[in-house]
């Protein structure tokens, strides 16, 4: 997994974060979604490193970086603007997926002069989403609300970890790799990153849905150019029926697209998806 490629810990002043990098080129940077760690991109960077410099981080609380408490997307955002620099990177592109879309959103939000192109996987911004909340969306995003009382919810979660998030049929070694599987279930199973996870999701009720409010009033847009992938097989689709109308409202440049496959795109559809992001990249 990830043959060529370098593992590190970076000290990025507010956090630890653990690295792989890969390849030469011009600079992009994977971030993850809940609950998956870095080597989820495991079948995605070595395509995408034949021509890029390719970085994939374990978001602050997840995987093997560290859990400094504070889980807001602002903070993440400054996490990769020092991690970047540290690697010589003072403009990049950003892939980001599920949790990781809404980090590289705030990303591009707060660092206009970093991000050179967003690619938005699964997605939307946060404030957008919970503008629209719905009993739709609360019935089919309950976990948004769940992991919410971070306390609570990691208790209950820690009790049986396999029991929340196992069981499906895209979890599961032959699905996900071996190697990703296994990084995958040391994770959940570590108490302090469970409960690190559900802090994501409190901050993402709270200080980064204000910080997303506080863009919109004040006319704020992505200013680079996006491109914004959802998977037909997963819901969001379903709970919006024109996400470019969404999306306008968050960008002005902007190309929205689906790809044949469900939620977990660098792992199902990984040839697919790399062809997509080389329109943007």
């Amino acid at each position: 997994m990830f043959e060529g490629f370098s593992l590190r810990r970076r000290d990025v002043g507010e956090a630890v974060l653990r690295v792989r990098t890969g390849g030469a080129g011009p600079p992009v940077l994977l971030l993850h979604g809940h609950p998956r760690t870095h080597t989820t991109w495991h079948r995605v960077a070595p395509l995408l490193a034949t021509d890029h410099t390719v970085v994939c981080p374990d978001l602050r609380g997840y995987g093997e970086s560290s859990k400094p408490g504070d889980y807001s997307k602002r903070a993440m955002a400054r996490d990769f603007v020092h991690l970047m620099r540290e690697l010589g990177h003072d403009e990049f592109a950003v892939v980001g997926h599920d949790r990781g879309a809404a980090a590289a959103i705030r990303l591009a939000l707060d660092h206009p002069d970093r991000v050179t192109s967003l690619a938005v996987l699964d997605g939307l911004p946060i404030g957008a989403h919970l503008e629209r909340c719905d009993a739709r969306f609360a019935q089919s995003w309950y976990h948004w609300f769940f992991l919410a009382q971070q306390e609570l919810a990691a208790a209950m979660i820690n009790q049986d970890p396999d029991l929340w998030y196992g069981g499906r049929y895209h979890d599961t070694p032959l699905a996900m790799g071996v190697e990703n599987w296994a990084d995958f279930q040391r994770a959940i199973h570590d108490p302090e990153t469970v409960l690190a996870m559900c802090g994501d999701y409190r901050a993402g009720l709270e200080v980064d849905r204000q910080h997303d409010d506080e863009d919109r009033a004040a006319g704020r847009k992505i200013a680079c150019p996006v491109l914004a992938l959802w998977a037909a097989k997963d819901d969001l689709g379903e709970l919006y029926e024109n996400l470019a109308a969404v999306w306008a409202e968050w960008a002005d440049d902007v190309q929205v697209r689906a790809i044949d496959c469900g939620h977990h795109m660098a792992e199902e559809a990984p040839v697919e998806l790399v062809r997509e992001l080389r329109t943007l990249l």
